[in-house]
């Protein structure tokens, strides 16, 4: 780390140590100045130079100087105004088509941009990394909410349009949220379907260990099969050729789409949703014998009502006070029995993803679809057809490895923050991209 000097180094009138802390790579500060709010606007310029033509490559001459105002990223906690004195050249060639041009350095801005190269990168950042509001991220820079968002939203677009994005992909997952509330007739469908890479890779810590790292490919309107596949068709036939497993819920239009344009890939029906149809079954079980019993929904001292969230935890998780009050309800009416049969029912399925191996598991899972579909309790046995419906994406979790859509369901946590903290969203192209940039979809 060098040494710090208590004076600048003054070279041709500028000077070198403010240059250093302004860090504008190929300008010079000529001023700095502060108003009474504390925002800085620091005035700076290009070193003299011969210039060339773009056109034609004849020696410039210079014209004088053009004063642009830009948004710098913050200083201090200060908003940062760059004044770049860009310099002007006539060219001198009659026979150029090209009169007069100003210099450009895409390094420091965009031409006709309002903020900074550096000012575009650090908001970005700041909405991925720090789930900053662009409300917030305008007030920090002194500016407004549309001169951000206008500054940044073509990088995003561009970011967007690359396919090489899509490169990599080998485990795809999908799943559907609900982007607005509103009137359809104002803002379009309210569902959306959200594809996310679900890849294992080596873990950096530990690379014996395979790690998923989800990130959110693209968000397309509805929620239905054909949104799904047109996707997918759209990725071309080298993307679908890569991806080996598909996870899914339990919705028949997304398990059409993969059939149809994923015929390689093994469809793997996600196990959260799978022991939430289980979980169901139990509450329709208990809500029916209620009724039978009591002839009304569940009160605060009715015995089934009372242990309704018990019912929904794993066995090995209960207290010994907690299993003395099922045993208890399950024993104060003969007619609870049904209660009881579906709440083992629902353990049993439970208990195939908590086994020590997938080998087991798969042996629970084969007997859960043996045995359910002839149970003589209603919602058990239509429990049991429904997953036998879906007997090979059901049994494909135990032999891709445990492949789940978890990932896409944090995913979709992600974009509830983000919603929140945008307080709702007006524009789905722009949710698009803000949703891609703080899911990992970018490659920025």
């Amino acid at each position: 780390m060098p040494e710090p000097t208590s004076c600048c180094s003054v070279v041709g009138g500028y000077c070198d140590r403010c240059d250093l802390l302004v860090g504008l790579d190929g300008l010079r500060v000529t001023a700095v100045a502060r108003d009474e709010d504390g925002a800085l606007t620091v005035t700076v310029e290009s070193e003299p130079a011969v210039m060339g033509c773009p056109s034609c490559g004849v020696v410039a001459h210079g014209h004088g100087r053009l004063e642009v105002r830009l948004v710098d990223a913050p200083s201090a906690g200060r908003p940062v105004t760059v004044v770049w004195r860009k310099r002007r050249w006539l060219c001198p060639e009659p026979a150029c088509p090209r009169v007069s041009f100003v210099e450009q350095d895409e390094r420091v801005a965009r031409p006709r941009a309002l903020l900074t190269t550096r000012a575009c990168r650090w908001a970005i950042e700041q909405v991925r990394r720090e789930h900053a509001s662009i409300h917030g991220l305008a007030r920090q820079l002194g500016t407004t909410w549309d001169t951000v968002w206008a500054s940044i939203r073509p990088l995003l677009e561009d970011a967007a349009n690359d396919e090489s994005r899509f490169d990599g992909v080998t485990t795809l997952g999908v799943d559907e949220h609900v982007w607005h509330h509103v009137s359809p007739l104002r803002r379009g469908p309210k569902e959306l379907t959200g594809m996310v890479d679900l890849t294992r890779h080596p873990d950096p810590k530990n690379p014996e260990k395979m790690v998923v790292r989800a990130r959110l490919l693209d968000l397309v309107v509805g929620r239905s099969g054909p949104a799904y596949a047109t996707w997918l068709c759209d990725r071309g036939e080298a993307f679908r050729k890569r991806v080996q497993v598909a996870t899914l819920d339990p919705f028949r239009g997304y398990k059409n789409a993969i059939d149809d344009q994923l015929a390689d890939a093994v469809a793997v029906l996600d196990a959260f949703h799978v022991v939430k149809l289980a979980g169901h079954a139990l509450d329709e079980v208990r809500r029916r014998v209620q009724q039978q019993i009591h002839g009304h929904r569940g009160r605060k001292n009715d015995p089934l009502y009372r242990i309704r969230n018990i019912l929904h935890a794993g066995a090995e998780h209960l207290t010994e006070r907690q299993q003395a009050r099922l045993a208890a309800a399950i024993a104060a009416d003969e007619r609870h029995d049904e209660v009881w049969v579906a709440y083992q029912c629902a353990q049993q399925v439970r208990s195939a993803y908590h086994q020590a191996s997938h080998a087991q598991g798969r042996v629970i899972a084969e007997k859960i679809l043996a045995s359910f579909a002839s149970c003589p309790i209603p919602e058990i046995a239509r429990l049991g057809r429904t997953l036998a419906q879906w007997r090979e994406a059901f049994l494909a979790y135990f032999t891709t490895g445990g492949a789940n859509n978890g990932g896409a369901e944090a995913v979709n946590g992600l974009i509830e923050l983000h919603r929140r903290v945008a307080r709702g969203f007006r524009n789905r192209q722009n949710y698009r991209l803000r949703m891609l940039l703080i899911a990992g979809g970018l490659n920025l």
